[in-house]
C-alpha cells in the first residue's frame, strides 16, 4: 500500500446535520451505487476503512462512512449522548434523511459493530445485509447456551499481565492485565485520566497502543507512520474524552438516549467475521455472534488479522464484503 494510506486528504469529506442535533463528517465515493455504510469503532475514526473504500467503490457500491458524533471531523453532541443508540439514530438520518436511501448495507466491528446490531433492529427492512466482526457480542446467554457454547473463561485474557510499557501515562494496577487496565481507566475514571492526559502528545500516546502493545492486532501491523495517522484525530482532549462514553455505559455511569437493542436476536442476514489475533475480543466471539444472528453466514476467520480486519486484511475485506452484500 502507497502513501495514500496515510493521506487524510484522500477522500473528500461532506458535512452534514442530523436530527437537528449534531452536525456528522462522512466520505461519500461511487454515488449511484447500492449504499454500503461502514461504522467504525474505537480507538478508530472513519480512517480506519481508508484501504478498502475504493475497491468497494469499484464494486458496485456507494461507500459512505461516516465519523460518529465526538469522533474526527464530527462535531460534538450538544445533548451529551455518546451511547450506542444515538450513533444509530444518527447513522439512520444520514443514510436515509440526508442521502435519500430507503435501505442500506451496512458493516462494522468494535462499537460499530454494536451500532449496526442496534440499527438492523431498530428500523426493520432498513438494513439489508451485514457484516459484522470483532465486537461485543449481544446479550443472549440463554441463546448461548442453547447452542452447546459454555460461559466464557476470562483467564487466557488475563494471562497477558504485568507487561512493559514505554507510555509515561501507563500504570499498571497489580496483576491488570495489558488489554483491560485502559478499559478500566476509561470507564471509571475518565476526567482524572483527561487531567493527566494534559497535551496533545499524552492524548494520543495513551491510543498509540492500541495500535501496538495492547495487543488489539497482529504484531507490528501499523506502520510509525500509520499509527500516527490513526492516532491524530485524538489528540483533541473533548473527542477523547467523548470517546470513552461507551466505556461509561459499560460501568453504568452514564446515561443513555435510549437503550440499545442488545438483547434480541437479529434476522438480518449477517456475515460474521474474526480476526484471531486479536486480544480484546474474547475467542467466543464467532460462535455466539453466529448464534445471535438469524440468517448467518460464517462465522468465517481471517487469517493475519486481529481486531481491525479492514485495514489488516484490506484486499480480502473488501472481496468478501462486496460479494456478501450483492445478496
Amino acid at each position: 500500500m502507497g502513501s495514500a494510506d496515510t493521506d487524510p486528504g484522500r477522500f473528500t469529506v461532506h458535512h452534514a446535520e442530523v436530527r437537528g442535533k449534531v452536525e456528522l463528517a462522512f466520505v461519500r465515493e461511487g454515488v449511484g451505487g447500492r449504499p454500503l455504510l461502514l461504522v467504525h469503532g474505537y480507538p478508530e475514526t472513519k480512517r480506519i476503512w481508508w484501504r478498502v473504500i475504493e475497491p468497494l467503490a469499484e464494486a458496485g457500491y456507494e461507500v459512505i462512512v461516516p465519523d460518529l458524533r465526538g469522533y474526527g471531523d464530527s462535531g460534538l453532541a450538544a445533548d451529551g449522548f455518546y451511547d450506542i443508540a444515538a450513533y444509530s439514530l444518527d447513522l439512520h438520518a444520514l443514510v436515509h434523511d440526508v442521502l435519500g436511501h430507503d435501505t442500506t448495507t451496512v458493516a462494522g466491528g468494535d462499537v460499530g459493530g454494536v451500532v449496526l446490531y442496534d440499527l438492523g433492529l431498530r428500523f426493520p427492512g432498513f438494513v439489508t445485509h451485514q457484516v459484522v466482526f470483532n465486537t461485543v457480542t449481544p446479550l443472549l446467554d440463554d441463546v448461548y447456551a442453547a447452542a452447546g457454547l459454555a460461559p466464557d473463561d476470562l483467564r487466557g485474557r488475563r494471562a497477558q499481565s504485568d507487561y512493559t510499557s514505554s507510555d509515561p501515562t501507563h500504570r499498571p494496577r497489580g496483576r491488570r492485565s495489558a488489554t483491560t487496565d485502559y478499559f478500566f481507566r476509561q470507564a471509571t475514571e475518565p476526567d482524572a485520566l483527561l487531567a493527566e492526559l494534559d497535551t496533545p502528545e499524552r492524548r494520543r500516546a495513551w491510543v498509540a497502543p492500541m495500535y501496538g502493545h495492547r495487543l488489539w492486532g497482529t504484531p507490528d501491523a501499523f506502520t510509525a507512520e500509520e499509527v500516527a495517522f490513526h492516532t491524530e484525530p485524538f489528540a483533541d482532549a473533548e473527542r477523547l474524552r467523548a470517546s470513552w462514553a461507551v466505556y461509561e455505559h459499560s460501568a453504568g455511569r452514564r446515561a443513555m438516549e435510549d437503550t440499545p437493542r442488545m438483547f434480541e436476536q437479529t434476522p438480518v442476514p449477517s456475515l460474521v467475521l474474526y480476526g484471531p489475533e486479536d486480544h480484546v475480543v474474547l475467542p467466543s466471539f464467532p460462535q455466539k455472534m453466529a448464534a445471535a444472528c438469524l440468517d448467518c453466514t460464517g462465522p468465517l476467520i481471517v487469517p493475519a488479522s486481529g481486531h481491525f480486519v479492514p485495514w489488516e486484511a484490506a484486499v480480502t475485506f473488501a472481496k468478501i464484503t462486496a460479494a456478501f452484500c450483492r445478496g
